[in-house]
């Protein structure tokens, strides 16, 4: 996936906008419902240095976020934090969903 450079000036309420809907927009079907959710839920909790790693992980595929939340690869280190922030949501998100 193509990495997109934030706008500098971006305030704190448009970056929160522009990441919800990179993650409800992306285009498998099961990240969109995981990471969507998790936006809804739980990103406009986020700090900045957390919202930064939010952002990182966005910028990877659909199938490696995928196979790192599930647990079929390893979840590289940098990554570690904000995966472990999104299963920890879950059962919030499956409640939802459900």
């Amino acid at each position: 996936m193509m990495k997109m450079p934030a706008p500098q000036n971006e305030n704190r309420d448009v970056r929160l906008r522009r990441l919800r809907m990179r993650s409800w927009r992306r285009g498998m079907k099961e990240m969109d419902l995981i990471l969507g959710n998790f936006a809804d839920s739980a990103l406009y909790t986020l700090n900045l240095t957390d919202l930064d790693a939010h952002e990182a992980l966005m910028n990877e595929p659909d199938q490696d976020i995928y196979a790192w939340l599930s647990g079929a690869h390893p979840t590289p280190d940098v990554h570690k934090l904000a995966l472990n922030r999104i299963l920890t949501n879950i059962p919030e998100i499956s409640s939802k969903v459900t």
